[in-house]
């Protein structure tokens, strides 16, 4: 215990002390000799003081980074204590990979293979290795150099030779690797000038970008499937991502010190010369690695970076190597898109190919773009209707469905969405339609096909606008409508399999978000549906509904994203379709088990669920209030059914404003604002429901305390009128924060 408590019991020491304080006391220099031999022996025994590494590496980074704010004459000893640190780590890692090598297997525990664990060790090295750092830097050359040239001479054999001799340089080199990043991913001027550590960054960045040339020749070549091949890269992605944020792009410091010496070793002469090299390796991983879901998932995170960024965006589309992926992102080029393990990055790589693509304007460009999409979208359409049961079709379906949505996400405009929009309807949505009709009881092409859906309808940042004389918002939601319909009016059939949540409700939660994009996407005029006859609006209300109304409450609690999805749904259908043929057109018990799952939603953890059952209920409520307590005209059919609703469950009402006080009274809840809002709505439908709520709370309490309670009550509704107007509600909600707070006080 005492080899973690010991480092521990030292950091604490210095955190309550400045260095400064501790330079004054007698046995300062004693203090710091034990810590320090103390390091030294935890560095060699690295096996069993791993644990303290951490506390100890936290330590002296503390210390180092306290000598800029000293004054006085003192020496603080750390000029050569630290750098006989940074040297004991640097070596113990290096021996660390040898001593551990057994089978070249995944091991959890080890740091190359656990991410938290190696940034927990790395946190502190680069505070240390900058300190002193032309010492540091060439320490780090002195080593790398020479494992540099014994991997080069590797790859040049005719054959792997010792296969475990390599995999324990790989790993060492992927420990240099990491310490490199770590180190150029902290920008620290304590120690030298900004133009000297640019140097030195560029001195051990040019060591490796050597090696990124390495990596994929000769014998190397043949190791994609070795796990300390694999180590090393995702290692070399590490590196590239720190570079980057700090030497190129958009965010990156002018650095004209360090171009100069990349340029001197490696004539690697500014941003774009680099960036070739970057996007090189992202292709040749994204080519090598089909089967490595680790790598192929790390590549397409720097990837993205470079696309996200304007001016590394711009440069992209300036190389070759881009080029290349943009006309060529095809399985023959890209096995991993074949792989079903590498399914899920497929969305990642069609929405950073379309991020590219769409930062310059053309159709023609785009379409071309697309072609090898259309041909796998005709070859399905050609297939008979019996091949969609086999796994080829089924594969090529899903795929396709995928790069559609990772192409769907990357459009942000009205000019890109139409291009997409363009390509879509109306050629290719038969074959949708006639996917999820063959295939509904698949989830595996089922999800996929509806998430690109769900995407596809999103509104964000107005994509979604049409010409004034343009039909296509109705267009497309005619097509959502037979989509839905058609998956729903099918999965209802479905009997309930081992596992309901994969092959029912996913695709039910799915489609409600589906729906709910929809509805609430300001691009479609649904007064037209009914002026005109069309039940495309109706029918997709109608089968949500039902397949709503299949899944037991408790499960809708218990599954989160369910939950979510129908929550949200309910708030969309209370407050923009509530005079629809929909919910309220339902019999009373059908109702009212909506309206009190709504209740149960108000009561449950999750603050945004919460807050849409809220709004659903004040849309509900505030509809009452407006047609039948208030209403001047004679009530609409949708106001009829609601109050008989009500007339056959009186206490319906009255329980939900029940719940809501016990909410706002007892319980901390952050969404006060949204709960005010129905419970307003709800005492406005009837004074008497308010006065006996009242009454019921007052009795309740301790006799001592009812007067003042009462006293609260009568506060809440100063000023407040009969009437739900803005002012009215904001005032009310200001009542009920004092309300809360006085009635709460003891």
């Amino acid at each position: 215990m005492h080899v973690v408590f010991l480092p521990k019991f030292a950091l604490l020491a210095c955190w309550m002390h400045e260095l400064s304080e501790l330079l004054n006391v007698e046995f300062y220099g004693e203090w710091l000799g034990l810590v320090a031999e103390f390091t030294t022996k935890s560095l060699l025994s690295w096996q069993w003081a791993s644990n303290s590494v951490y506390y100890l590496l936290s330590l002296w980074s503390r210390l180092v980074t306290s000598v800029p704010y000293l004054k006085g004459d003192t020496p603080s000893l750390l000029d050569e204590t630290v750098p006989k640190i940074t040297e004991g780590f640097i070596t113990s890692r290096i021996n660390s990979v040898q001593a551990s090598f057994a089978d070249n297997s995944p091991d959890p525990d080890n740091p190359l293979e656990n991410a938290e664990s190696l940034q927990d060790q790395l946190e502190s090295l680069p505070y240390l290795c900058r300190f002193k750092y032309e010492s540091c830097s060439l320490f780090i050359i002195n080593i790398m150099e020479p494992l540099l040239q014994a991997y080069t001479a590797r790859s040049r054999l005719p054959a792997s030779g010792d296969a475990a001799e390599l995999s324990v340089i790989e790993g060492q080199i992927a420990w240099m690797v990491h310490i490199i990043a770590a180190i150029l991913k902290i920008r620290q001027t304590v120690g030298c000038s900004q133009d000297s550590q640019e140097l030195f960054d560029a001195e051990l960045a040019a060591r490796v970008l050597q090696l990124i040339n390495i990596t994929d020749t000769g014998v190397h070549a043949q190791r994609y499937q070795e796990i300390s091949k694999q180590r090393l890269d995702r290692a070399i992605l590490i590196f590239v991502q720190n570079f980057r944020r700090s030497y190129v792009g958009d965010q990156a410091m002018h650095a004209s010190k360090l171009y100069a010496r990349l340029s001197e070793l490696l004539g690697l002469t500014d941003h774009l010369v680099l960036l070739n090299v970057i996007v090189g390796k992202i292709a040749t991983n994204l080519k090598c690695y089909a089967e490595c879901e680790d790598v192929i998932d790390h590549t397409l995170s720097l990837f993205l970076e470079l696309a996200s960024g304007y001016m590394t965006g711009k440069l992209l589309l300036k190389l070759e190597s881009t080029k290349f992926i943009i006309a060529n992102h095809s399985r023959e080029n890209f096995p991993f898109l074949e792989e079903y393990r590498c399914v899920r990055s497929r969305t990642n790589f069609y929405y950073i190919l379309g991020c590219l693509v769409f930062m310059e304007d053309g159709p023609v460009k785009f379409r071309s773009f697309m072609e090898p999409l259309l041909q796998v979208a005709v070859n399905l359409e050609a297939s008979a209707d019996a091949a969609f049961r086999t796994d080829v079709v089924k594969y090529a379906f899903t795929g396709l469905m995928r790069d559609l949505r990772g192409i769907a996400m990357a459009t942000n405009s009205r000019r890109t969405y139409g291009l997409l929009f363009d390509w879509l309807y109306p050629s290719r949505m038969p074959l949708l339609l006639r996917a999820i009709s063959l295939l509904t009881d698949e989830p595996e092409v089922t999800t996929p096909l509806l998430k690109f859906m769900s995407e596809f309808v999103l509104n964000k940042a107005q994509r979604l606008t049409f010409d004034s004389s343009s039909p296509n918002g109705i267009l497309l939601f005619r097509e959502i409508s037979k989509l839905i319909v058609a998956y729903g009016s099918r999965i209802l059939l479905l009997p309930n399999g081992t596992n309901i949540y994969r092959s029912k409700y996913k695709g039910i939660w799915i489609s409600l978000t589906v729906l709910s994009r929809a509805l609430c996407g300001n691009y479609v005029n649904f007064g037209v549906f009914e002026l005109y006859g069309d039940r495309a609006l109706a029918d997709a209300l109608d089968i949500s509904l039902k397949m709503t109304l299949s899944i037991p409450l408790s499960d809708i609690l218990t599954f989160k994203k369910l939950s979510k999805a129908y929550y949200g749904y309910m708030e969309v259908l209370f407050n923009n379709h509530i005079t629809i043929n929909s919910v309220l057109n339902l019999d009373t018990s059908t109702f009212v088990h909506i309206v009190t799952s709504l209740e149960s939603g108000l009561k449950g953890l999750d603050t945004g669920i919460s807050t849409q059952c809220a709004s659903a209920i004040d849309s509900l409520a505030a509809f009452y209030f407006n047609n039948i307590t208030a209403g001047d005209n004679p009530p609409s059919p949708a106001a009829l059914n609601l109050a008989r609703h009500i007339g056959e469950l009186p206490s319906l009402f009255p329980q939900i404003l029940k719940s809501l006080f016990e909410i706002i009274i007892f319980e901390d809840a952050g969404n006060q604002w949204s709960l005010s809002r129905p419970i307003l709505s709800l005492i406005m439908i009837s004074e008497q429901m308010f006065s006996d709520l009242r009454a019921q709370i007052l009795a309740s309490q301790p006799i001592d305390q009812q007067q003042r309670l009462s006293q609260c009550f009568d506060k809440l509704m100063t000023d407040v009128t009969r009437s739900l107007e803005p002012k009215n509600r904001d005032r009310f909600t200001q009542n009920l924060t004092t309300f809360r707070h006085d009635f709460r006080a003891k």
